[in-house]
């Protein structure tokens, strides 16, 4: 499988003489796609599989967005083909393939689309493939094993960790930027910004991975003021109101999360749990018929999220 194959180690002794280490996507011959931050630590750089080390030449640097195409020479290795992040819709199975951990061969978790955030060019995608550290710069493939992100940051808390990847587009402004042989890299990225300056989706994702009910309240209700259309939004409200035990306003949520997105199951799950909580047996029964026009494979973990079996 290419994508496999095409997943490479970045490599690099830091100041005290540690390994700093990371993963790379081979985009094009002799070239490979990783994380800024990987190389902030080390002045030679290095592309390894395995037993076989190739000297990095020279960089394009994009600090900012935490995106730096490297050259080396001689590598063997075919590039990954390529997808798109605007073509990804929620809920569609993916694969994130990296060296967690420093690992000598990659690891492949597999997950889902769990949000799309649009920039300039290209998705922000949030994902359920976990990614450890070690993997960042890895890659995130659909399973026609196209790139269509990069994995590079990840919230923890214990409510899970959130994962996030790069849209592959920025790989096509990058390709354009004046290469370097100045290491190691430096600069701040966007995902490292001041909470109060970041998108609210990454500002949501801090809280809700730690379960901090209240605070994601706070958050979704200005993200819900700001972005009213957002889906995303309204899912985030509803899922720290129902969390709180604020049943019926998860429910208002819920429903404008489904209004502008109906094919948003998560949604649609939770908002049939929040009526079986209060009482509404009308709606149950009107989110499993939903769900059956969605995929009728849903009505089952529908009823079993439920706790209820066929009697829902």
């Amino acid at each position: 499988m290419e994508s496999y194959s095409g997943v490479v180690m970045i490599r690099g002794y830091n100041q005290d003489g540690g390994m700093a280490y990371g993963s790379g996507v081979v985009v094009a011959e002799n070239a490979v796609v990783t994380n800024c931050h990987v190389m902030r630590a080390t002045k030679q750089p290095w592309v390894s599989r395995g037993e076989d080390s190739y000297s990095i030449t020279a960089v394009r640097a994009d600090a900012w967005h935490d995106l730096c195409l490297v050259t080396t020479h001689n590598m063997p290795f075919k590039p990954v083909p390529r997808g798109n992040s605007l073509s990804l819709t929620r809920g569609q199975a993916i694969t994130a393939i990296g060296h967690s951990n420093g690992v000598p061969a990659p690891l492949t978790s597999v997950g889902e689309i769990q949000g799309l955030y649009p920039t300039i060019s290209g998705n922000m995608i949030r994902s359920s493939a976990k990614f450890l550290m070690g993997a960042s710069g890895s890659g995130l493939f659909d399973m026609q094993g196209r790139l269509v992100g990069i994995n590079t940051f990840k919230t923890a808390g214990h409510g899970g960790s959130i994962h996030f990847a790069l849209p592959v587009e920025w790989l096509e402004t990058l390709e354009k930027m004046p290469a370097s042989s100045d290491f190691p890299i430096s600069g701040k990225a966007l995902w490292e910004e001041d909470e109060d300056k970041k998108p609210f989706y990454m500002r949501a994702a801090v809280p809700e991975s730690r379960q901090d009910w209240v605070a994601l309240e706070k958050i979704s209700t200005q993200w819900t003021q700001q972005e009213v259309s957002s889906a995303d939004a309204w899912f985030s409200l509803g899922l720290s109101q129902q969390s709180l035990k604020h049943f019926e306003a998860a429910a208002i949520s819920f429903d404008k999360a489904v209004a502008l997105d109906n094919q948003f199951v998560e949604a649609w799950f939770r908002r049939g749990e929040v009526a079986q909580l209060l009482g509404d047996v009308q709606t149950v029964h009107a989110v499993e018929t939903r769900l059956q026009q969605i995929d009728p494979l849903l009505v089952t973990a529908y009823q079993a999220y439920l706790g209820c079996g066929q009697d829902c």
